[in-house]
């Protein structure tokens, strides 16, 4: 898959308990972003953080479950950032969601002909 030099990077900031139609929200983001053949998704589990409420969400040994901040990455053109921003909009109650113009440097995927 090839994408521009200059692309757009969508950073997406949830809870790890926020859910979409029965699943993890993060799981059904990543996956409609593969479903659109995005160029790539990455998620980050926070070990603390807060947000518009102000309340504190942090990571603890004697806690099993926890609703930590979850941090979705996805790069790819500017036009199909733009394009995938309404399917997030109907996804998440809750969240903020940000785009920054960035210059992609190399994108290489695994290929049995290329050798180092």
């Amino acid at each position: 898959m090839r994408i521009p030099e200059d692309g757009t990077l969508l950073r997406i900031f949830i809870g790890e308990a926020d859910q979409w139609e029965g699943s993890s929200l993060f799981e059904a983001i990543v996956r409609l972003a593969r479903q659109e053949s995005m160029a790539g998704a990455t998620v980050f589990k926070g070990v603390m953080g807060f947000g518009l409420k102000s309340h504190l969400h942090r990571a603890s040994f004697f806690r099993l479950s926890e609703d930590l901040p979850m941090i979705i990455e996805i790069v790819d053109s500017d036009e199909k950032i733009n394009a995938f921003l309404p399917r997030l909009d109907a996804m998440i109650r809750d969240g903020l969601v940000t785009t920054e113009k960035i210059h992609v440097v190399f994108y290489r995927a695994s290929d049995p002909q290329r050798r180092p």
